[in-house]
């Protein structure tokens, strides 16, 4: 009888505890910004490598994926992941963050955003705009949705990671006609979290942020995690980190000895797979963890 109670609880009580994703909102049903008149290939997925990581191309119709968290603190973060802007790894920079997220009390947004790069545009614009469309359905859903407008974040890796760096940075500015059904006045997320983040630098004067990179008084606070070896890219989270002292903003760098690019959640034997860890930590020393 104690064996069948238990598997009659077990039942009954395991699907109110577990929080399962939305099915994907599309972000523009409407029609795409400035794409109507492109012929692209349809969207492809495959799955590469020891950890048989889930990588998507040629996506043309962008979505939201929502990750309520089961207890809410009312923190919610956007997440990037990332590809070169040419392709989205989606499993170990996406669902595994989203997941992750929502284990320490955080709702998570995955955003499926626009690749390759679009001819003609600088790589981040087309998906910079999906960014400022996710982030205006998440606000305009804070109520249904239980998190609170004003602690949004963005989370990204390595292209994913400069998009966030766009979105943080940015003045608000949209370059498509807003609309009030999804967008809401303030699209620039309220913190930052940028691991292994590429192009921040501009690659003809390392020296500068990369074109369309300014760091104000405004800007709101990062933490970044970068590896030593990640040669091609810690050199600009250092750069930014930089900026973000002499405006006197708050940013947490974290260079690693050791490691790699490209890793997200998967297993790594560097200290660098201490970034999750290091994150949660500078979430709650900002208030972001209380509900």
């Amino acid at each position: 009888m104690k064996c069948i109670f238990s598997l009659l609880t077990l039942l009954v009580f395991t699907p109110l505890c577990m929080a399962e994703p939305f099915a994907p909102i599309p972000l523009w049903p409407k029609g795409v910004p400035g794409e109507d008149h492109l012929e692209l290939p349809e969207e492809s997925v495959e799955f590469k490598g020891e950890y048989q990581i889930e990588i998507l191309s040629n996506v043309s119709t962008p979505t939201l994926t929502w990750y309520p968290a089961k207890e809410p603190n009312g923190a919610s973060v956007l997440v990037l992941p990332g590809g070169g802007y040419n392709i989205l790894a989606m499993s170990h920079e996406g669902t595994e963050v989203c997941e992750w997220l929502n284990s320490i009390g955080i709702a998570a947004g995955l955003l499926k955003y626009r690749v390759p790069r679009r001819e003609g545009l600088e790589p981040h614009e087309a998906p910079l705009q999906d960014v400022q469309r996710a982030i205006g359905i998440m606000r305009t859903n804070a109520i249904k949705w239980n998190i609170n407008p004003e602690r949004l974040g963005v989370l990204g890796f390595s292209a994913g990671g400069n998009l966030a760096t766009m979105a943080l940075t940015s003045d608000g500015t949209r370059n498509y006609e807003s609309d009030p059904a999804f967008d809401t006045p303030n699209c620039v997320p309220n913190f930052g979290v940028l691991i292994y983040p590429a192009y921040l630098n501009d690659p003809d004067n390392p020296d500068d942020l990369a074109p369309g990179i300014t760091v104000n008084e405004t800007t709101p606070p990062v933490f970044m995690a970068v590896s030593d070896e990640d040669r091609k890219f810690v050199e600009g989270s250092a750069r930014f980190y930089i900026e973000m002292q002499r405006k006197e903003r708050p940013c947490e760098l974290h260079i690693f000895t050791g490691g790699r690019h490209g890793f997200g959640l998967n297993k790594i034997d560097s200290p660098i797979k201490q970034w999750p860890m290091l994150t949660e930590q500078w979430m709650n020393e900002l208030g972001l963890l209380t509900p």
